[in-house]
């Protein structure tokens, strides 16, 4: 297959989208199929990259670590069109997804539509942020998924939200998948020696993006509860970076336990697969994933996983089976879970860790390509192009102008929904 991916975010960004997107469109290369990525520009991208077509973006929108792409669907349609895709794969629903939909009806494709992100939780970083703001991205979102051939979810329960939301269109649960043996053999001691952290100590650690709507000061706040009561023995390691970082410092350094919490920084690689080896448990507050991929990391790596109950956690994590699902947002209730995992038996920890490792399995690269890929297939093999494009390029105008029309009256359902609903709450 030829397959064309349209995302926001893309490598040498670090998040949940990019990382997904670069994962399957490898895994897709491996068994022989034709992918090009279309992505915003980022700093530090490589000057050369294979079937990736960038596109001009502003940077750091709005103080954030994203780019906002500007879309040039005319440049961009007779680019793909030379590429021949078969099918589009869309990974936002607005912006470059936008773009995917005209292209895909201007060319006469199917597309499919990855719901990655609960896009509610992100209207702080766009201005005049509101609660109209917030219900009006849900409205778009919805709005988007119909529009499309077919929408994968990456986990039951985000299927299970957005269908109560109203999408209408096929929707099949495919996570995205990893490479369990990638975080298996990080040298852990090593990197322990390297960030002073002490062999004997219990070492709680947090990989991911240090951002508001990640719930960190949350996070700091119950590591810190935890560490303050041994703090020779029990350290925090957290990985990555972000607007949030300097609060999550904070709590530390208001504790009195700074020197107890490890700041590396973002790690990819080796560096990463060390980071998880060198912890004794994971832990992970956030509210907003649909997935949370560095959880299967972490059992990957034969880490349980302490997080609060939540779209994304509670479908990978069983509580007192591979981790502890925190069904309270407290802080006091997530140390409690911290400590409980920390104090298990020897014997007890290797059945956790071997829990961990056999769900980060049933999630391997190679589970969800072939069922993504199944996906495709049957698109494919149902789809039908319109009679309209039969007829000659007017017919391709007309499907253009069809499509233009269908997203402008997305935008409107979902503004008149959003504004309906303030008005019933008035």
């Amino acid at each position: 297959m030829n397959i064309a991916m349209v995302t926001n975010t893309y490598l040498p960004h670090v998040g949940g989208v990019a990382n997904s997107v670069h994962t399957f469109a490898e895994a897709y290369r491996a068994k022989g199929h034709t992918v090009t990525v279309i992505a915003p520009e980022f700093e530090d991208a490589p000057e050369q990259e294979a079937d990736v077509i960038r596109v001009p973006a502003l940077q750091h929108f709005n103080g954030s670590d994203f780019s906002v792409s500007l879309p040039l669907v005319p440049p961009l349609t007779r680019k793909m069109k030379a590429r021949k895709p078969d099918l589009f794969h869309s990974h936002h629903p607005f912006l470059l997804g936008d773009t995917a939909l005209r292209m895909a009806a201007t060319l006469g494709k199917p597309l499919i539509f990855t719901y990655h992100t609960m896009y509610e939780h992100y209207t702080h970083y766009v201005p005049a942020d509101s609660p109209v703001i917030r219900r009006f991205a849900k409205k778009l979102a919805v709005e988007y998924c119909n529009l499309c051939d077919h929408v994968i979810a990456p986990s039951d329960s985000v299927r299970e939200i957005i269908q109560g939301r109203g999408v209408t269109a096929p929707i099949s649960v495919i996570p995205t998948g990893i490479d369990p043996n990638r975080f298996a053999d990080g040298d852990g001691d090593a990197f322990r020696a390297a960030w002073g952290l002490p062999a004997e100590a219990v070492v709680v650690g947090h990989v991911g993006r240090l951002a508001r709507e990640k719930n960190g000061v949350f996070l700091a706040s119950a590591l810190a509860a935890f560490i303050r009561e041994q703090p020779e023995q029990r350290r925090a390691l957290i990985v990555g970076a972000g607007p949030a970082d300097k609060e999550m410092r904070e709590v530390f350094e208001k504790a009195g336990i700074a020197d107890r919490a490890i700041f590396p920084g973002k790690l990819t690689g080796r560096a990463l697969a060390d980071a998880y080896r060198a912890m004794d448990l994971f832990a992970f507050s956030s509210k907003t994933e649909t997935q949370g991929m560095v959880l299967a990391e972490a059992m990957a790596a034969e880490k349980p996983v302490v997080a609060l109950d939540a779209p994304g956690a509670r479908d990978i994590v069983r509580d007192r089976a591979n981790g502890r699902l925190v069904m309270e947002e407290r802080v006091d209730a997530f140390a409690d879970a911290v400590r409980w995992m920390a104090q298990r038996s020897e014997q007890e920890r290797a059945a956790f860790r071997a829990e961990a490792r056999r769900t980060a399995e049933a999630v391997s690269v190679d589970v969800c390509t072939d069922a993504a890929l199944k996906v495709y297939e049957e698109v494919l093999a149902t789809w039908r192009v319109p009679d309209a494009t039969e007829f000659g390029p007017w017919n391709s105008i007309r499907l253009r102008l069809q499509q233009e029309w269908e997203i402008w009256n997305e935008r409107i359902n979902a503004l008149e929904s959003a504004l309906s609903d303030e008005e019933d709450r008035a």
